[in-house]
């Protein structure tokens, strides 16, 4: 640049030119000085120009500006340097401004192709994006999770960015209705619950008002199924709303609670009176398994008699001992008995008490046929006179089976 006379030159009425391959052009007039400083001057003008294009080139090839906005800035540069006021090498400069427009468009170009395929990458991802609303909205019964996630959905819209309007209008409406539509579900679900909630609460309000009104019952076995069974229906009846169902839980179990251990107090005071007639008949059994029966059968009989009595008396005891006590009580019975047959085949007929007691009732009806006849009453005659030959042939009977 310090050689001007290279770029321009300056006449002596004092024109400056610059020199280009289609010739000198005037680019200006200088009367301050030598036509050196004039040409210094208005090389010093191209020297800004050419700053203002490498700045232009290096924010293109860095990436940083719009390649769009660098191609309009080549292009005005390119414009004005054919009328530019200046000295230095326009013809240098116009083609460098050439080679940076073409730079310029292509990476133009490259941004646009960019840009298209940013949009259609995000049409796809609102796209996605609804097309999933909608199945949520058709679908979806997990209400919570898919109320959140229409959330995070709508956040991530909003985070998406390069679609054109009309076609993000038409998702943003699709996005919509389906949000729109499963609010409407949602709350149409939950007023049915909300029903359905209404009468599981009254059903169990019944549950527990019988519940209570068995909470003081004696009729333990009965009840006890009852309220089972009613445990049974609590269960597969649906839920009421969580406060209502806590506080009919609370009076149910309180009502069941109240019944059992009315019930297991009972049932403690009878089990400690039935070991108490366990310890009496365990005493009384012990007693007659201890009875010599071979020594005197008659007394062990009499004695039995006696026991059994007592045995009736001690009462019920605990239900897991009743069936070997009983075995036990069976086989002392069964003991005395063969003993006592034993003893009668031994007896002669004359000695047979038995025998000797029918004989005796013989006798005894004899006399009161004969009080009939002295009476003079037919009646008691007859009377007698049955009673007689009924005893007679017991006591035949009798004697030919000893």
């Amino acid at each position: 640049m310090n050689d001007w006379t290279a770029f321009g030159r300056v006449d002596a009425d004092g024109t400056v030119y610059v020199k280009t391959a289609e010739g000198d052009r005037v680019v200006g007039s200088w009367q301050a000085g030598t036509p050196e400083e004039g040409l210094a001057h208005f090389a010093r003008r191209f020297a800004d120009l050419v700053t203002e294009v490498e700045l232009v080139e290096a924010r293109l090839k860095s990436g940083a500006a719009d390649a769009a906005h660098s191609l309009t800035s080549v292009k005005r540069l390119r414009q004005q340097l054919d009328e530019a006021h200046v000295v230095g090498d326009i013809d240098g400069l116009a083609t460098r401004l050439d080679r940076l427009a073409t730079l310029a468009d292509e990476k133009a170009g490259e941004a646009r192709a960019a840009r298209e395929t940013a949009r259609a990458e995000a049409v796809v991802r609102k796209t996605a994006l609804v097309e999933e609303a909608e199945k949520i909205a058709a679908e979806s019964t997990g209400w919570k999770s898919a109320g959140d996630r229409l959330k995070e959905i709508l956040d991530e819209w909003k985070t998406i960015r390069g679609v054109d309007k009309k076609t993000d209008g038409e998702l943003w409406k699709r996005f919509a209705t389906a949000r729109d539509g499963f609010t409407r579900r949602r709350g149409a679900h939950f007023a049915t619950l909300d029903g359905q909630r209404k009468q599981a609460q009254t059903a169990k309000e019944e549950l527990v008002a019988e519940a209570e009104s068995l909470s003081e019952s004696t009729e333990w076995s009965a009840t006890a199924n009852r309220l089972k069974e009613l445990m049974a229906e609590w269960k597969a009846a649906p839920r009421a709303a969580k406060e209502a169902e806590q506080r009919l839980w609370e009076r149910f179990r309180a009502a069941q609670d109240a019944f059992f251990t009315r019930r297991s107090e009972v049932f403690s005071a009878r089990d400690a009176e039935y070991k108490g007639n366990l310890d009496r008949k365990h005493q009384i059994l012990a007693e007659v398994e201890a009875l010599d029966v071979d020594a005197d059968p008659r007394g062990a009989q009499n004695k039995l008699r006696d026991a059994q009595a007592a045995w009736h008396d001690a009462g019920r005891v605990p239900r897991e001992s009743a069936a070997s006590l009983d075995r036990r009580w069976r086989a002392a019975e069964e003991r005395i008995r063969v003993a006592m047959d034993s003893a009668w085949r031994k007896t002669t007929p004359q000695d047979n008490p038995l025998l000797q007691q029918m004989r005796e009732q013989v006798a005894e009806a004899e006399q009161r046929l004969e009080r009939a006849k002295a009476a003079g009453d037919a009646k008691r005659v007859r009377e007698a006179e049955q009673a007689l030959n009924s005893k007679k042939q017991f006591l035949a009977l009798a004697e030919q089976a000893s």
